[in-house]
C-alpha cells in the first residue's frame, strides 16, 4: 500500500513543530507526518553548536503563541531553545509523528488525483521511498543545512592553522589560549566572539569588512517574570507579547521613516559602552541605514565588556590573502592566528533543496509569484513558512499556521480538493525580499517574486499581517476546485 497522509510537513524545526501543532489541534481526525532529514528535531537550534549560540530575537515572541516562554531571560541560549522545542513536541505528541533521516528530494502534484507524490531519500541508509499527501507544507527554513557560505580567500591553503565555519563547528576544537580571528560582523560573529573570549581563548580579533548596527539588550526580563507571578498565564502572555511586539515594530518603523534620527540614536546608545581607543566611526558606523540589514542584539553588552577587558579587539579592513601565520590585510597589516573562523554567512536554499513539479512540469521558483508570503502561484495545495526579517521568525510562522488551518477548513466545508493561487499578469514583479543582506542578494534572482500590490506583496509588519490573515480565505486570487 502507498504511504499516504492528509498533510505532509517538511522540517522538524521551529516552523515544522508549529505547523504540526496547529494541524493536530484543528484536525484531530486528519493524518499528518513530519519529515526531518537529520536525526533530531530542532532545526537551527540542534544544528548550530558553536560557543555562545543564541537567538537575536526575544524569546517571548520567538516562542510559540500557544506555549508561552516563562523564563527570566529574554535573549536565550541555543540549548535552552532546543529544550523548549523538545518539550513542546513531546507535550503535544508531535515527536511521535516525526520521521527522521527523511530528506525530500522531489515532490510532484497530480491535478487529476489532487495529490502530491513525494520522493524521499533516507539519509541514514541511502534507500529511497515515497509518500503521498493531499497537502504539502514546507517548513524547512531558508538556508542550506549542509554548508554555510565562505568566500574564496586567496592563499587559504597556505594557512598553517585551522579554518572553521560556525555551521560546522567541531566538537573537539581546542581554542584554549590560542589566537582566534573571526571574519564577519553579523549576528553569528557578535555572538561567538565574546563567548570565545570568556571561555579560554587567548585573544579574539573581530575582522570585518563592513560594520554592522549593534544594539545592547538586557539579559534578563524581570518585568515579564513578575507579570507571570502576579497575573493569570493567558493575561500575562498577551501583555508580554504585546509589549515586545509594539516596541520592536515601533522601533523598526521609526528606523525606516527617520533613518537620520535612528542613526543618531543608535550611535548615542553604543558610544557610551565603548572603551577609549575604539573608534566608533571606523568600526561601528555602517554605510547603510538602520534595518536595511538586520540589527545585531548583544545581550548584557557582552561584546563591549570583552572590548573593555582587552580580550577582544576589532579590525575593519579588507583581506588581501591568507598567509602561513594568519591574514594579510589590504592595509599591509598581518593578523597572526592559530584559528580562523569564517562567520561569513549562510547559503540560501528554498524548500530544503527539493524540486517541485505540477503535472510533469517542473516549477521554477523565479518564475513564480508569492501569494501572501506563503503560497506559490500555479502550485496547488502547497504552502511554506518564511518568517520576518525584521522581527521574530515565529510571529509570521504562527500567522501562516492559522491561515493554512483556515484554508483547509474552507476546503473541507466546500468539499473542494485543490486550491491554487492564480497569478494576475497585470501585477508588477518586485524582489522577493526587500533586504540587503549578502545571503539574500547572492540568490535574489533565483528566488520567487513578490507583487507590487497585496495579496501578492508581502508585509513586514505583524499587526498589518494579523488584520490581513484573519480575513476570510476565499478571494479572487485563489481558485478552489473539486
Amino acid at each position: 500500500m502507498t504511504d499516504h497522509v492528509d498533510v505532509l510537513i517538511v522540517g522538524a524545526g521551529l516552523s515544522g513543530i508549529d505547523a504540526a501543532y496547529h494541524v493536530n489541534k484543528a484536525f484531530p481526525d486528519k493524518s499528518y507526518a513530519v519529515l526531518e532529514m537529520r536525526g533530531a528535531l530542532g532545526g537551527t537550534w540542534d544544528l548550530f553548536r558553536y560557543p555562545g549560540i543564541r537567538s537575536d530575537s526575544d524569546m517571548h515572541t520567538l516562542g510559540f503563541g500557544w506555549k508561552p516562554w516563562k523564563g527570566t531571560k529574554a535573549i536565550v541560549d541555543g540549548p535552552d531553545i532546543l529544550a523548549y522545542l523538545q518539550e513542546a513536541a513531546a507535550e503535544n505528541g508531535i515527536d511521535e509523528h516525526i520521521r527522521y533521516h527523511h530528506k525530500v528530494v522531489h515532490a510532484e502534484f497530480s491535478t487529476a488525483d489532487a495529490r502530491w507524490t513525494v520522493s524521499i531519500e533516507r539519509t541514514d541508509t541511502g534507500e529511497t521511498t515515497e509518500v503521498t499527501a493531499d497537502f504539502l507544507w514546507s517548513a524547512s527554513g531558508y538556508y542550506n543545512y549542509d554548508a554555510g557560505f565562505t568566500p574564496e580567500f586567496a592563499g587559504r591553503e597556505d594557512f598553517e592553522g585551522q579554518v572553521v565555519h560556525p555551521q560546522q563547528w567541531p566538537e573537539d576544537l581546542d581554542y584554549q589560549g590560542k589566537r582566534v580571528v573571526v571574519i564577519g560582523s553579523g549576528a553569528t560573529a557578535v555572538t561567538l566572539i565574546p563567548a570565545l573570549a570568556n571561555s579560554g581563548a587567548g585573544h579574539v580579533t573581530m575582522l570585518q569588512r563592513t560594520p554592522t548596527y549593534i544594539i545592547s539588550q538586557p539579559t534578563h526580563d524581570h518585568v515579564s517574570a513578575q507579570m507571570y507571578k502576579r497575573l493569570p498565564d493567558m493575561v500575562a502572555k498577551k501583555l508580554i507579547r504585546t509589549r515586545y511586539l509594539t516596541s520592536r515594530i515601533a522601533f523598526y518603523e521609526f528606523c525606516q521613516a527617520r533613518p537620520t534620527e535612528s542613526r543618531a540614536l543608535l550611535r548615542k546608545l553604543l558610544e557610551r559602552q565603548l572603551p577609549k581607543g575604539v573608534d566608533f566611526d571606523e568600526h561601528f558606523r555602517p554605510p547603510y541605514d538602520p534595518w536595511d540589514q538586520r540589527l545585531c542584539a548583544v545581550p548584557g553588552g557582552d561584546l563591549f565588556k570583552a572590548l573593555r577587558q582587552h580580550t577582544v579587539d576589532i579590525v575593519t579592513d579588507h583581506i588581501e590573502r591568507f598567509t602561513p601565520k594568519g591574514i594579510l590585510l589590504k592595509s599591509g597589516q598581518e593578523l597572526e592566528a592559530d584559528i580562523i573562523v569564517t562567520a561569513t554567512g549562510l547559503n540560501l536554499s528554498l524548500f530544503g533543496g527539493a524540486t517541485l513539479a505540477v503535472d510533469g512540469a517542473f516549477v521554477k521558483p523565479s518564475d513564480s509569484m508569492v501569494y501572501k508570503g506563503l503560497m506559490l502561484s500555479d502550485v496547488p495545495n502547497f504552502a511554506f513558512i518564511m518568517g520576518y526579517t525584521n522581527a521574530s521568525w515565529t510571529l509570521k510562522a504562527d500567522l501562516v499556521c492559522e491561515y493554512v488551518v483556515k484554508l483547509l477548513r474552507h476546503m473541507d466545508k466546500t468539499s473542494t480538493r485543490t486550491v491554487v493561487p492564480n497569478r494576475d499578469p497585470s501585477i508588477a514583479e518586485e524582489p522577493f525580499l526587500d533586504f540587503q543582506a549578502g545571503y539574500v542578494m547572492r540568490v535574489i534572482d533565483a528566488m520567487p517574486k513578490q507583487g507590487s500590490t497585496y495579496p501578492w506583496r508581502m508585509k513586514m509588519n505583524y499587526f498589518q499581517d494579523v488584520l490581513a490573515f484573519r480575513k476570510p480565505v476565499a478571494d479572487e486570487a485563489l481558485e478552489f476546485s473539486a
